[in-house]
């Protein structure tokens, strides 16, 4: 039995990984479960024992499954570069196809093929104008942080790109693809490609590490590629070439005891760490204070891997582990840019009390143009 996402047969990674120790100390559910069948190589032979016969898909099964993260930290670290998260996402698929995935799952299925997004029930915005640029917005920058959107726009217009808003409250192909929903992850992408295609964009900027990936990603892990001729670029990327170009500056802002979050995904583009340190140096004279889990060891905060549906309280772990490490490192201000981790943090941070305060990076450098 192969996996509906390109072929990929599961078993050659998980049989390479089970017994492998390589990337446990990485891995962010590990750190916050403490659990060993949580942990990379716990996956990996899990997947392996049900194709043996060892063990069978069920409730409890089903629910170690759902755990991972779906980060990217265990095959960042992985000397060989196995791709275990496309097989952990694999078996999701065949688990969905069996009718044995969490309820969550479908419930989700459901509202992205009614809806377009898991959130509200309100279709995508109709794409407006056409232009030679485009921006990716998402659903829940549309929905819940359209600040942070509207600053983006703001901040690519001073350097000098008017860039039309697409996929104006359509989800990423991410969320479906990582809960194992890969028709639903194409049916997404290929919405999004059909409006950059409308707009008739050369060049389309991502808002998230995570919506860099996946849609750079598209062929590897759905199918159809993204378009050769389409530039596609990071924003926070592109604003930090812009400002080293002289093409952008921003007044000083006092800032002291804070820190930049590297968002979900952030190991799987490794290029981009310096880029939103760079554009936070022009703001102020203050150097950050680093958390341990950042650039190449950066941990999600609970918004990838489905988790944020399927796990909740996993979700939160992940999210309050953050919070604690910028706490404990005496920060009062995480910046990040991520829309999906910006909303998430900041729920966590209000809930639970935190006094740590969580901004967002677009909206602190437009102010300051």
């Amino acid at each position: 039995m192969k996996s509906v996402l390109l072929n990929f047969d599961p078993v050659l990674t998980t049989d390479l990984c089970r017994y492998c120790l390589m990337c446990r100390h990485v891995c962010p559910v590990t750190h916050v479960t403490r659990n060993e069948a949580t942990s990379p190589h716990g996956w990996a032979l899990l997947i392996a024992s049900v194709r043996r016969g060892v063990t069978a898909w069920n409730e409890e099964t089903v629910n170690t499954l759902y755990q991972c993260s779906d980060c990217g930290l265990c095959q960042a670290h992985c000397v060989t570069d196995q791709p275990l998260p496309v097989a952990i996402n694999a078996s999701r698929a065949d688990v969905v196809d069996l009718q044995l995935a969490p309820p969550a799952v479908y419930i989700v299925r459901e509202r992205l093929r009614q809806w377009g997004n898991p959130y509200v029930d309100s279709p995508p915005e109709p794409v407006t104008g056409q232009g030679e640029a485009a921006l990716i917005v998402g659903a829940v920058g549309h929905h819940f942080q359209r600040k942070t959107v509207e600053a983006a726009l703001k901040l690519l217009k001073a350097a000098g790109i008017e860039a039309v808003p697409v996929a104006v409250g359509r989800e990423s192909p991410y969320l479906a693809n990582t809960l194992g929903l890969p028709e639903e992850a194409r049916q997404l992408g290929q919405a999004t490609l059909d409006e950059i295609a409308a707009v008739g964009a050369k060049r389309v900027f991502a808002l998230s590490p995570r919506d860099f990936y996946v849609y750079r990603m598209l062929s590897y892990l759905l199918g159809f590629g993204w378009p050769k001729e389409i530039v596609l670029q990071e924003t926070t990327a592109f604003l930090a070439e812009q400002l080293q170009a002289g093409r952008l500056s921003f007044r000083s802002l006092e800032l002291q005891d804070y820190t930049f979050y590297d968002p979900d995904s952030t190991v799987r583009v490794p290029d981009r760490w310096e880029a939103p340190r760079r554009l936070l140096a022009a703001l102020t004279s203050n150097p950050p204070l680093e958390l341990f889990w950042r650039g190449e060891r950066a941990m999600p905060c609970g918004v990838s891997g489905g988790l944020y549906f399927t796990q909740p309280a996993l979700s939160a772990q992940l999210a309050q582990a953050r919070l604690a490490e910028a706490q404990e490192r005496s920060i009062r201000t995480l910046v990040t840019d991520d829309p999906h981790a910006l909303h998430h943090l900041q729920r966590q941070a209000e809930q639970s009390g935190s006094p740590v305060a969580v901004k967002s990076l677009f909206e602190l450098l437009a102010e300051q143009l």
